[in-house]
């Protein structure tokens, strides 16, 4: 089995579950990645850094296509399926999102660092927004995020191809490893 075909993506809205099933499958001892927008959000705001999406949303893009790749390349290393918290693809509806054209380095990047052409897409749960948290400043800038990558054009999301709870992983998950 070629790497692409073992590398599963699991995207969605904020609070859709995504990293709570990529945490449940590590947990069973399935190879994950860490989503990296939240990470690097955490990691800009402890630094009072500039690469944050409401400060320099080129500079945090780049940050999260370098987190993307350096997953992939980790994934490599691993044996059986391998669960990202989303993935390079992702990149390019961010790009469309911001309303700037996609730049050739990341279209190339989703052309070569492939992935299952099954990717889950994790409902959009209604909920009060990133104002329920007063405070959690990183919670909101990734709410904002994800809602411009839910909004990617159709055919930039026509890698996802499954919709609704990923409830085809959480069976895997209970077959392959209970």
């Amino acid at each position: 089995m070629s790497d692409f075909e073992r590398f599963h993506v699991i995207t969605g809205g904020p609070g859709s579950g995504k990293s709570t099933l990529i945490e449940a499958l590590g947990r069973r001892g399935y190879a994950h990645s860490i989503e990296a927008g939240r990470a690097i959000i955490q990691d800009q705001i402890a630094i009072d850094g500039p690469a944050l999406p409401d400060r320099d949303p080129l500079a945090f893009a780049e940050l999260m296509l370098s987190w993307e790749l350096r997953s992939h390349r980790m994934a490599q290393a691993e044996t059986g399926p391998v669960f990202f918290d989303r993935g390079v693809p992702d990149m390019v509806g961010y790009f469309h999102l911001l309303g700037r054209p996609v730049p050739s380095h990341v279209t190339r990047a989703a052309e070569r660092f492939r992935y299952n052409r099954r990717a889950f897409l994790a409902p959009r749960l209604r909920t009060r927004g990133p104002a329920a948290c007063p405070g959690r400043r990183a919670r909101a800038l990734r709410a904002r995020h994800d809602r411009r990558i839910e909004k990617a054009r159709p055919r930039e999301r026509a890698f996802f191809r499954e919709r609704g709870p990923p409830g085809p992983l959480m069976i895997m998950m209970r077959t392959r490893a209970g």
